[in-house]
């Protein structure tokens, strides 16, 4: 199975991008480790791994510490060793709704008012609220996720958009 695994980090400089190697990674613990060895002083770092043109995980960090994980599709887990590694001990199916939360329409002026907030073929997992803080609710996330014909690629390319450093990954892409 193919990935491309790009951490992005932010300090007081803004942010940076870097291609992160998973190979020989035995856990989550040791991919938190090396997403940390990209700056060590980072105020945010985040991990995208695209899998396959078929999953996205997310995993961040703050300061270095309190890993959050957000897997697109449980399924990776199934399908590869680095999926079970990264998505396999999270339990928690996500919706992109808390509780008794109403579900919003997601249009954005055309026809996506009527895409579903979670692919009904896939299971995401993890924390789908990651990326709150920096502009990605856990709605758009999902959405993001779930809209047909968006490769994992597109997903990271868009919350990367949002987050301002867009070129920095697009960067790592063609070397």
């Amino acid at each position: 199975m193919s990935y491309f695994a790009a951490a992005v980090v932010r300090d007081d400089s803004g942010w940076t991008a870097a291609e992160v190697s998973l190979r020989g990674a035995t856990d989550i613990d040791e991919v938190a480790d090396r997403l940390r060895d990209v700056d060590q002083e980072a105020d945010v770092s985040l991990l995208f791994v695209e899998a396959d043109d078929a999953y996205l995980v997310v995993l961040r960090l703050d300061e270095g510490e309190d890993l959050r994980v957000f897997g697109s599709d449980s399924a990776y887990a199934e399908e590869s060793q680095l999926g079970a590694l990264l998505v396999g001990d999270l339990k928690t199916s996500v919706t992109g709704l808390d509780g008794d939360e109403e579900p919003r329409p997601t249009s954005t002026g055309d026809d996506e008012s009527e895409q579903p907030v979670v692919d009904p073929e896939a299971d995401p997992v993890g924390d789908a609220d990651l990326l709150a803080n920096l502009g990605i609710s856990a709605q758009k996330l999902l959405t993001l996720c779930a809209h047909e014909g968006m490769m994992p690629a597109d997903v990271t390319a868009e919350i990367c958009q949002v987050l301002g450093c867009a070129d920095e990954v697009e960067e790592l892409r063609e070397v």
